[in-house]
């Protein structure tokens, strides 16, 4: 696994600069490859290129030990990018820190402990959205980018209204 020389703070501010996602830019920032994901791992056809990659360790501890990028097959689909962290644990008050307006925008409904709940910001290039997994609630578990004009919005990423 490559270290990075970027903390998790650094790394989300590099990737929204990297918009549109491709392959090449998550790979250079990331310092992982990205292989194509077999189209059976999703319950209908679909109408992106889908990728993942990991694990690849950042300068603060944080691990992202899975990669997730899909991009559409639409000309100037900006790709959809999740980050799923291992390694140090970062709190929602780290997140709040540098990113104050958080809402809600998704619970858990009591089906699994993998299940999250989320926060996110609005952004001027799109939704920056932080989850924590009932499994170990205090510690984020994944980030995920959201750029503006992405069509469709991915189905398990409803952002709902913030409060």
């Amino acid at each position: 696994m490559m270290q990075s020389p970027m903390t998790l703070w650094q790394t989300i501010d590099t990737l929204a600069q990297q918009i549109p996602f491709t392959r090449a830019k998550v790979e250079r920032v990331l310092e992982s490859g990205l292989f194509v994901r077999d189209p059976r791992e999703f319950a209908i056809q679909p109408s992106f290129q889908a990728l993942g990659g990991g694990p690849a360790g950042l300068a603060d501890g944080v691990v992202v030990d899975k990669i997730d990028l899909r991009i559409g097959e639409e000309k100037d689909d900006p790709g959809f990018l999740v980050l799923r962290l291992a390694g140090s644990c970062i709190g929602l008050d780290a997140v709040r820190a540098h990113y104050p307006t958080l809402g809600v925008t998704d619970r858990p409904r009591g089906r699994s402990w993998d299940e999250v709940t989320s926060y996110t910001t609005v952004l001027p290039w799109g939704r920056l959205s932080f989850s924590f997994a009932q499994r170990n609630p205090d510690c984020l578990s994944s980030v995920a980018f959201a750029p503006n004009g992405l069509k469709p919005l991915p189905p398990q990423f409803d952002w709902g209204k913030q409060d």
